[in-house]
């Protein structure tokens, strides 16, 4: 397999044929196609593969920096391996290392220990490069209390032994071959080679599932191969499998799908999105959300939205970018728990994204104004985002009752001024169990209400209407007065 990199790389302007630097690989996707390369192999580990809190939204590899691991038992239980990124600061002038990832299993034999050891070695391998085919380790029958396992490693001609006793066994035993063909998968490393090994394909494997597993392993050559002839019943699928693989690779795979598809099924596509998102691919997110309109019939209007709202839980970065790629009807479109979202991070600069591309606060905007008013220290942030659209509905009494609530009087007048009906507020507060409050805040609002009504009607007057007249219909700040 190739080795990961840590640079990104494009063809020259100059001349194709020759790459250029095109800068850092973030943290996140590098981690995202180590652990798949982990697991695809057998080598993650099974209690935990983190990647440290520092390396994430968005954070890049340091240019030039090196990998290793060391391995060791826990303080008080388990085994672990430490990844460690080391580089050279030419600011502060001095070399500087710097933990990335940990992993652990809750085995404690040396069994566990040598297991963990060839973890370290897999992910260097990973990042490093390899010329060399090793046997992977691997625990035949899933016992818990097996711990008289042998971790060995054999030289080719070993291999080639082992290997011929195991497809004599296969030929034998077709019936119960489950085991000897994972571990026959393990020893040749992806499906091509299994196959050019082995002499024929794997056992009860149809078209489709040979597809998968050439993106799982990473095999481009033999996925364009396999999936043209499986894509009229498994397009779907296939797109979420390689939308989920990290790095280059999965970006060509999701890429020639998307130019041989015309349609995918919503739900297929979503999903496809949402495992994009979970590798942290960014690139890969704003192309399928570029094709989305194309490649999905009927695609819900509140789909750019959702993915924005999937990816905010862990991967604010990506859910910004999202935003700054949609228009202004995908926004409006969006789940209005969004907005809320940002506001719970007081992210200004993305709240006044969304309000000015023309989301709406819907049913959340009472939360969003009471964390925004909340003992008056982000009051302003509410204030400046109503001054630039009123993005609360004029009969949504629940969003003036929470800057009522909090004391936000300067909020709550800009709901006033842009719609909302003091008097229909108060009749509102009566019915519900809560009543209606009578301090400072409603002396205030009351105040200003007068003074808005005064405004109208003299409004009214000077465009030669009688005062029934404006009394029964004036409007002011798009709300009608009666």
């Amino acid at each position: 397999m190739e080795i990961i990199e840590f640079d990104r790389w494009r063809p020259s302007a100059d001349d194709p044929r020759k790459l250029e630097y095109a800068g850092q690989r973030t943290a996140e996707e590098v981690f995202q196609e180590l652990k798949h390369r982990l697991e695809g192999t057998g080598y993650l580990p099974d209690e935990y593969f983190l990647l440290r809190d520092e390396w994430e939204n968005g954070q890049e590899i340091p240019r030039d920096a090196g990998l290793f691991c060391t391995v060791d038992y826990g303080a008080s239980e388990g085994v672990y391996v430490d990844v460690y990124l080391k580089w050279y600061d030419k600011t502060q002038e001095k070399s500087v290392t710097e933990s990335f990832i940990v992993g652990k299993i809750l085995g404690e034999n040396g069994n566990d220990l040598d297991r963990m050891f060839l973890t370290a070695s897999a992910i260097t391998k990973a990042v490093h490069g390899d010329h060399a085919t090793h046997t992977r380790y691997m625990k035949i029958g899933g016992v818990e209390d097996d711990v008289g396992g042998r971790v060995v490693h054999l030289s080719q001609q070993e291999e080639k032994v082992v290997i011929a006793a195991l497809v004599e066994q296969r030929e034998r035993q077709e019936e119960a071959m489950s085991q000897t063909e994972q571990l026959l998968r393990r020893m040749t490393g992806s499906i091509t080679a299994y196959m050019d090994t082995v002499g024929q394909r794997p056992l009860h494997i149809s078209g489709y599932d040979k597809a998968v597993l050439a993106i799982r392993d990473g095999e481009l050559p033999a996925f364009l191969e396999l999936y043209p002839k499986v894509l009229e019943a498994h397009a779907g699928d296939l797109l979420v499998e390689a939308a989920g693989r990290p790095g280059a690779v999965g970006r060509s795979m999701t890429r020639s799908l998307l130019d041989d598809v015309e349609q995918f099924p919503e739900a297929a596509y979503s999903a496809a999105c949402q495992k994009a998102i979970d590798i942290n691919d960014p690139q890969k997110v704003s192309a399928l959300l570029a094709n989305a309109a194309d490649r999905v019939a009927d695609l819900s209007p509140s789909f750019h939205g959702e993915m924005a709202c999937y990816a905010w839980a862990d991967h604010r970065h990506i859910a910004r970018e999202i935003i700054k790629q949609c228009s202004d009807e995908q926004i409006a479109a969006a789940p209005p728990h969004l907005l809320e979202q940002f506001a719970m991070d007081k992210d200004w600069r993305t709240m006044s994204m969304l309000v000015e591309k023309g989301i709406s606060g819907g049913s959340s905007a009472e939360r969003t104004l009471h964390m925004l008013t909340y003992e008056g220290r982000d009051s302003w942030m509410a204030e400046e985002l109503l001054q630039k659209r009123m993005w609360v509905g004029v009969n949504d009494y629940h969003a003036l009752h929470a800057c009522m609530e909090n004391g936000a009087v300067d909020v709550a007048k800009l709901l006033l001024d842009q719609g909302m009906d003091l008097d229909q507020y108060k009749e509102w507060a009566k019915r519900q169990s809560h009543g209606l409050r009578c301090d400072d805040t409603l002396a205030s609002l009351e105040e200003h209400w007068a003074g808005l009504q005064t405004q109208a009607q003299e409004q009214g007057q000077d465009q030669g209407e009688g005062p029934d007249s404006v009394a029964g219909g004036a409007t002011m700040g798009g709300m009608t007065l009666g």
